[in-house]
């Protein structure tokens, strides 16, 4: 059902700041341009290492999850895990058969990457949001 990580996304109460961090401070020079997702309420900018994924999260307006989650951690922080899966529908039913809730109306919508993605509600998987990315 999980394949990997895919990304582990921050989310930043500044986005050029961010970025200016990862790149001048930490010496990362691919780096995404910023990218706009109206049906999530922020936009996203990816780190690529070697071998892992930063995604870094900035609100769209105060009504986002983001603008909620910095309201709460003002410096920003560790949003969510995005792991891997071959069938996001055959992983949803295990999960809901599993009693996990799945967020928003438990069908997958668009992410960043144009895939499709769900995210499992953080009080059903230890505290930790978790998204799903069907690849």
């Amino acid at each position: 059902m999980i394949r990997k990580t895919n990304h582990i996304a921050i989310a930043v109460p500044d986005l050029d700041k961010a970025i200016a961090f990862y790149r001048d401070v930490l010496g990362i020079t691919d780096i995404t341009p910023p990218q706009d997702l109206q049906d999530h309420g922020v936009r996203v900018v990816f780190v690529e290492t070697y071998n892992q994924r930063i995604e870094l999260l900035y609100p769209l307006g105060n009504d986002s999850p983001i603008a909620s989650f910095l309201n709460k951690n003002a410096q920003g922080g560790i949003h969510h895990i995005c792991f891997e899966t071959d069938n996001i529908l055959q992983a949803r039913d295990h999960l809901l058969a599993h009693n996990m809730r799945i967020l928003g109306d438990g069908n997958p919508k668009i992410g960043a990457h144009g895939k499709p993605v769900l995210f499992l509600h953080p009080k059903d998987s230890l505290g930790c949001l978790i998204e799903l990315e069907q690849v």
